[in-house]
Order: structure tokens, then C-alpha cells, then sequence
């Protein structure tokens, strides 16, 4: 039995925007990429001077950096990769999360100061895969999708003490098994497993039957449509002591797409629920405060559910878009003289009342009464993308607090 330690939050990064947010809000590593072979294309991603650039601020505050190689390469694309690995030794990231074991072959030669993280892509489902992982020189292994607690606890128990074990708490979830979806490629000719996904899985479908055109059927009888593939996003934060208990040692939130505003909420909700859980003792019936649940809430997301943790998982058949409940106003850039300088993000009006998110702090209101432009002339809005906005406030606050509002 490995002594209980607090479990590493694991934020996505999908540029300098949102690693600064994650690392702002507590993260305790990072997960991200370069501008080749990683699974998400859509972010702007890293070249190799921002790859630099993170990992020195990274390790200049003690969060370690994984960068993501888990795309599953075809044989053209081979001859570039060792030239990439080297480049990712050489700036100093900490592991490569890696789906295919021809990469693996290429980065034990071409990134040997780098360790080895094997993606959820390659579906780990069971404790002798996860050995010979070990035995190849895999330090982690990112556990399937599709497990159960009760799995996760068979395979830490019967794995090496040393290799650590990642799971996804937070977060989309593809309903192909642990990622690996060639329906994006079908319908649009952009292959998910190359990291260009489209996310078909969210779109409403109806059965067409030869013999009655024009008559598009549901498969549920439903005003609404029916999303046969879509599932519910993840979210865990109620269950991190069960999580700890079963042996993760890495909690991961999904979401190198997402805005900085949500890698911030989610890092920072998780991250103060691991900092209760060790607080409590690790206990075994840790429950987090409800501000940290609430602000999962606040956040963009889909209807939540808690993936294959508990058994089988519920499928969202009602709601192919995002829950966006929240709308930032503005980022705060710095105090002076008892005044608060933001940033505006969305038009906000001068006597408006504002939520605050400070970093691992619950939310608190403020009102902007007294609003001036970055002359001091009183303004009676905020129009302006970026706009330096000041009005009264008591106290510093964090730059990089954000200040929103309830949407509608």
C-alpha cells in the first residue's frame, strides 16, 4: 500500500493564454503540444520557441509540462518525427504522452530525458498491458476511458508501485472506445486520430427509411431529435476521495480547446478540492465545499454525468450544444490607489455588479460604480474589446482574476 499523497491536477494548455490560466489557478502539471502530432489541431498550440518559452515558466514555479505525441501516425509521416522529438528533449519538457508504439520505439532513441506517458489512445484496460508498459519504460500509463473504479483499483493493485496512473475527471468525452473515431473522417474527411476531429458525435441524426423518403425518423420519439452518439461531459470533482482511493495519481481535466476563462475554473474548482482532500486527512468521506461544484457549474459545458466510473454511462440524447451560463466582462490587470484596472472582455455597464473569481478563493461580488475610462473620464459602459477600464475597489486583486456575469 503506497502511502496517500494529494493527487496532481493536470490542466490543459492549448497556448500561452490558457497555460498562463492553468498555471495561474493551481495546476500542478500541464498538458500540451507542439504544432505537429498531437490530438487536438484546433488550438493554436505550441512552436518550438513557445514550447521553450512554457517550459522554463513552467518549471521556474514547479509544474511539470507533458507534451502531447498521440497522434497515430501513417508511415509518410515517420521520417519527420524524430527530428521533432529531439526538439522536445532538447527544450527540457518532462514526459511525452505517446499512443503508438512506433513512436514509443522513436522517442526512446530521439527524447531519452524525456518520460514516457502512454496515451488514453491506446486503450488501457487491463493490469498486464499496463505492466509491459512498465517494462517498456512507460512511467504512466493514461487509463481507457471505459473503466470502472472498481477496474482501476485491480490494476493499481496488481502494477508496479512506480508506474503512476492518469485518468480524465473533467471534461468531453468521445463516445468511441478511448478516443480512437474514424466517423469525422467518414462524413468529413478530417480523421480524428490524426488530431483534426469535427465532433460529428454531436450532431442530431435521423434514420431515413428507404421505403418512405421524406420521412426522417427518431430513434426516441422526440420533438427535440435524437443525438445517438453524444454522451454527457465528465465531471468527478464530488468523487476525489473515491478517485484517490482507487490509485490515480494524476487527475486530468479535458479542454486544450477550450477559453482561458474555463481551463481557469475547472483547474482552480479541482485544484482547491485536492487541497480540502488532503487537508481532511484524505479522507475517505471527503466531500468538496459547494462553491468548488458550483463553479464547475458556471463554467461552459454540457449536461454533466460521471462517465464509466460507476458502470455504464448515460448518453445525452437532448442537448448537442454547450450550457454557457456565464460570460466573462473583464480581467483584472492590476490595483492602484484604491482603484481596480481591468481588461473588458464583453460590454459591461458602470454600476453593474460583478462575480470575481480569484485563484483558489470562492467567488465574491463587486459592483462597478463610478467607472472611468484609462484618463479618468467617467464612462457609463465598457464597448471596447480590451479597453482599459478602471473603477473603486477596497483591495488588490490577482491580475488574472476574471469578473463575469450570469448570462440572460
Amino acid at each position: 500500500m503506497r502511502d496517500r499523497v494529494r493527487p496532481e491536477i493536470l490542466a490543459p494548455a492549448g497556448d500561452e493564454e490558457r497555460l498562463e490560466a492553468a498555471l495561474l489557478y493551481g495546476a500542478d502539471a500541464v498538458y500540451l503540444a507542439g504544432q505537429r502530432f498531437g490530438m487536438r489541431s484546433a488550438p493554436a498550440n505550441f512552436d518550438r520557441e513557445g514550447l521553450r518559452r512554457a517550459v522554463e515558466r513552467c518549471h521556474g514555479i514547479g509544474v511539470k509540462t507533458y507534451v502531447t505525441c498521440n497522434i497515430l501516425p501513417r508511415s509518410r509521416q515517420l521520417d519527420e518525427l524524430p527530428a521533432y522529438l529531439s526538439e522536445l528533449d532538447a527544450v527540457g519538457v518532462d514526459a511525452l504522452i505517446v499512443a503508438d508504439l512506433g513512436v514509443l520505439s522513436l522517442m526512446k532513441r530521439y527524447a531519452p530525458h524525456c518520460a514516457l506517458h502512454v496515451s488514453t489512445q491506446l486503450g488501457v484496460v487491463n493490469y498486464e498491458t499496463a505492466r509491459v508498459l512498465y517494462e517498456m519504460g512507460a512511467s504512466r500509463v493514461v487509463l481507457a476511458r471505459e473503466l470502472s473504479l472498481e477496474e482501476i483499483r485491480e490494476i493499481r493493485e496488481k502494477t508496479p508501485p512506480g508506474l503512476e496512473l492518469e485518468a480524465f475527471v473533467h471534461g468531453a468525452m468521445c463516445m468511441a472506445y478511448s478516443g480512437r473515431c474514424l466517423l469525422s473522417r467518414y462524413l468529413t474527411g478530417r480523421d480524428a486520430n490524426l488530431g483534426d476531429c469535427t465532433q460529428p458525435c454531436r450532431w442530431k441524426y435521423e434514420v431515413m427509411e428507404p421505403g418512405r423518403p421524406g420521412r426522417p425518423l427518431t430513434v426516441e420519439p422526440d420533438e427535440e431529435g435524437t443525438y445517438l452518439f453524444n454522451a454527457n461531459d465528465l465531471c468527478m470533482v464530488d468523487y476525489m476521495a473515491q478517485l484517490s482511493e482507487a490509485g490515480i495519481d494524476s487527475m486530468k481535466i479535458e479542454g486544450r480547446a477550450k477559453a482561458a476563462y474555463y481551463v481557469a475554473a475547472a483547474t482552480g474548482a479541482y485544484k482547491a478540492a485536492a487541497l480540502e482532500y488532503e487537508k481532511s486527512g484524505f479522507s475517505a468521506t471527503y466531500r468538496p465545499s459547494p462553491w468548488i461544484r458550483e463553479e464547475l457549474d458556471k463554467i461552459s459545458h454540457r449536461p454533466y454525468g460521471t462517465g464509466f466510473y460507476f458502470g455504464e454511462p448515460s448518453q445525452d440524447t437532448k442537448q448537442g450544444g454547450y450550457l454557457r451560463p456565464y460570460q466573462v466582462a473583464a480581467v483584472v490587470t492590476g490595483w492602484e490607489d484604491g482603484w481596480l484596472i481591468v481588461s473588458q472582455r464583453n460590454r459591461f455597464l458602470a454600476g453593474e455588479t460583478l462575480e470575481a473569481l480569484e485563484p483558489l478563493r470562492p467567488p465574491f461580488f463587486l459592483d462597478t460604480t463610478g467607472m472611468t475610462d484609462q484618463e479618468g473620464n467617467l464612462i457609463e459602459a465598457a464597448p471596447h474589446p480590451t479597453m482599459e477600464v478602471r473603477f473603486r475597489f477596497d483591495r488588490p486583486l490577482v491580475p488574472g482574476t476574471f469578473l463575469r456575469r450570469k448570462n440572460g
